[in-house]
Order: C-alpha cells, then sequence, then structure tokens
C-alpha cells in the first residue's frame, strides 16, 4: 500500500511537495524524505503529531526521546511504522521542524493506493521554495510584532470587537454563581 502525503507551510504562498511512500516506512523515513524534499538537515530535532481534522494535536511520534516523564505515551520515528497510525485519506499531521518558532509543515495523506508497494519514497511534485530550515530570532520576532500590529490595525477588531476596556463591578453578578450546582 502506498500513502500520498500532500505538504504546505503557512509561511510561504505557493510552495507545495507531495512525497509518495509505502505505508509499510516509518515516520523517520518520512522525515528523511521531506527534508530531502526542501533540503533540510534530516538530523535536527522534529517531530510528527497526528492531528484531529481541524489540527488540533493528538499524538506526538519524535525524532528523539528527551525523558520528560510525564503520563504520555512516547513513539519514536524510527520505530512508528506509517500503517499502524495511518489509515484513511484526509488524517492531517504536522511535522513541527524548528522547535524554538514553533515552525511546521502542514501534512494531510490524500491518496491511498493500495496492492501497490514502493522501495523507496518519491517526491512527486516539487512546487516553489520552502520556508529556510531556520530563522533568526529577530526576524521572527519582528514578523511576529508585524502580524500584531496588522491584527491592532484591522477595522474590525475595534473595542466592540473585544468588549469594554472598562470595568464594572456593579455589573457582575457573582449571586448568579452560588446557584449553580456543578456537581450533578
Amino acid at each position: 500500500m502506498i500513502f500520498n502525503f500532500r505538504i504546505v507551510s503557512d509561511e510561504v504562498d505557493n510552495f507545495k511537495r507531495e512525497i509518495e511512500i509505502d505505508a509499510t516506512a516509518t515516520f523517520l523515513d518520512l522525515k528523511k524524505a521531506i527534508c530531502a524534499s526542501v533540503g533540510y538537515d534530516a538530523t535536527q530535532m522534529s517531530s510528527f503529531f497526528l492531528c484531529d481534522r481541524n489540527w488540533e494535536k493528538e499524538k506526538e511520534i519524535t525524532f528523539e526521546d528527551m525523558g520528560v516523564e510525564d503520563d504520555r505515551d512516547i513513539w519514536l520515528m524510527d520505530e512508528s511504522v506509517l500503517a499502524d497510525f495511518i489509515e484513511d485519506e484526509g488524517q492531517k499531521l504536522l511535522y513541527v521542524f524548528d522547535y524554538i518558532t514553533e515552525r511546521m509543515f502542514f501534512l494531510e495523506m490524500t491518496k491511498l493506493v493500495t496492492g501497490k508497494s514502493l522501495k523507496d519514497p518519491l517526491c512527486t511534485l516539487s512546487l516553489g521554495t520552502p520556508p529556510p530550515e531556520t530563522i533568526d530570532l529577530d526576524e521572527f520576532d519582528a514578523r511576529v510584532d508585524a502580524k500584531a500590529a496588522a491584527a491592532i490595525a484591522d477595522p474590525d477588531l475595534d473595542e466592540d470587537f473585544y468588549g469594554s476596556s472598562e470595568f464594572n463591578p456593579d455589573e457582575f453578578d457573582a449571586q448568579g454563581f452560588d446557584e449553580i450546582n456543578f456537581n450533578e
């Protein structure tokens, strides 16, 4: 079985890659194929996140176990087979390639080809220039500031959008909370 992944970036317009990869390949194989298609260093720390339809992160498959102690399961790229995690067309994933600034690619498994196999991953579509693998933190801060300034300048986001900037304690009905039974 072969999976076809479409890869896009929210940083660069007209950037797209498509990767075909065998379903028995690992996430590490997919990482290497993505990195080869965009010219990134495949030895850098990164993670895939399986997402729901709204791009909310559900499971993380990481390049290396960082030894963080919490209750979550740890899946490593070199041990995790694609077919064990991806079953349906439309499955969404994030590939975080820059942890410091949370930069990522958005992936979607667009096509599942049954009855065929593929020895090595293949980049079948390469459009546009990828975003740089790393970004200067001053440049990143400038981008964040520019986005914030644009949001402030947006005429649709006036004080009525956010509500009044003045707090009047007389308008707050704390007594209503006493009547709510949260244990029901």
